[in-house]
């Protein structure tokens, strides 16, 4: 949370330059929003048609409304690679089985398909390089949740890419062939042999990557091997250790690392936060960590754990309580998108 000392310095900054923009209609003439970049979202979990999990047409035309309707400049689309792995428990998260050789590369065209025709049938664009991001139309970056889709031939990122792939998360919930997991005992100590050959294919090909979900050891070996910022799609600071999904916030330390590549770790208003107020006192205390330069969003929408943001909309919310705990117009337009902006002006072709 800002203390009272933080907030004085940060108040003395308050003269500093307003940015405006048409895109929200719902923020004044003095308000905060001229980019608005999601890290990490399912909209109305569109990425596979056929699993329990998806919620109808309906849900999905819905959410792709708000994105729209609320000004949203880019959204980080993710398809989710090990789908068909994941069994949704009252307690979260199981996985059940494992990919057969080649399972995982069909999973990965198969949601691809869905994602093209939805974006051909809605009418958005997909970002293809950094000249791609306007300010007049809501633009879609694809990515993929687990590296599992690349079957362990690093050929087949340049094959992802060529059908407009430009971020993977590196792992999942399901172990992959890549590194360890968060959530599962490690079986690499970081990195695998592999996931070094994905982390140096994907800096030559200009594509992000993502170490949400990824150990502390995994995001100590990209960090070390990467020439370019790197992200952290959706998560936030440890705080007291019986907070719902605790196994997915990190440490400072943690933390750190992602900040020293130039990158941004994407505040994540999930259940572990109690409500949105304590999401932005979570995300305050994100930057006084690793500064407001290497913090953004990443809503996880709509597959976030009892979200405290379930609306595009709500945004707005969390930013003006931002800026009432000491943070400047400029440092918020940092956060709301600004910050991923860089990387993705320093990262894509």
């Amino acid at each position: 949370m800002l203390n009272r000392k933080n907030f004085l310095k940060r108040a003395g900054l308050l003269s500093g330059a307003v940015i405006t923009s048409p895109l929200w209609p719902f923020f004044t003439q003095q308000s905060i929003a001229n980019t608005i970049i999601d890290l990490h979202a399912h909209p109305g979990l569109f990425f596979r048609k056929d699993m329990d999990m998806y919620p109808g047409d309906q849900a999905l035309n819905q959410r792709l409304a708000d994105i729209k309707n609320t000004g949203v400049k880019v959204v980080f689309m993710s398809l989710v690679a090990d789908s068909p792995l994941l069994v949704r428990t009252p307690t979260g998260i199981e996985v059940k089985g494992s990919f057969a050789k080649g399972d995982g590369w069909t999973e990965f065209q198969k949601q691809l398909k869905f994602f093209n025709d939805l974006i051909i049938t809605q009418g958005f664009s997909v970002i293809n390089s950094y000249r791609a991001i306007d300010t007049t139309t809501t633009k879609i970056l694809l990515t993929c949740e687990g590296g599992d889709f690349l079957d362990g031939d690093v050929n087949n990122i340049e094959k992802a890419y060529n059908s407009g792939l430009r971020s993977i998360q590196l792992v999942h919930y399901a172990q992959n062939n890549l590194g360890d997991l968060q959530t599962q005992p490690a079986v690499y100590n970081g990195l695998s042999n592999f996931g070094k050959s994905v982390t140096k294919r994907m800096n030559e090909l200009g594509m992000v990557i993502d170490v949400a979900h990824a150990s502390f050891k995994t995001v100590a070996d990209v960090a070390e091997i990467t020439t370019a910022p790197i992200i952290l799609s959706h998560s936030i600071l440890k705080a007291e250790a019986d907070r719902p999904i605790a196994i997915r916030a990190i440490t400072p330390d943690h933390a750190k690392l992602v900040a020293q590549t130039g990158g941004v770790i994407g505040a994540w208003p999930s259940g572990f936060s109690f409500n949105i107020e304590d999401f932005a006192n979570n995300t305050m205390r994100l930057i006084d960590l690793v500064g407001v330069e290497h913090v953004g969003l990443g809503t996880d929408m709509d597959a976030n754990f009892k979200p405290v943001i379930t609306s595009y909309s709500e945004i707005k919310t969390w930013a003006e309580l931002l800026e009432s705990k000491g943070l400047s117009k400029t440092e918020v337009n940092k956060i709301l998108g600004g910050n991923a902006q860089r990387v993705l002006k320093q990262v894509l072709d």
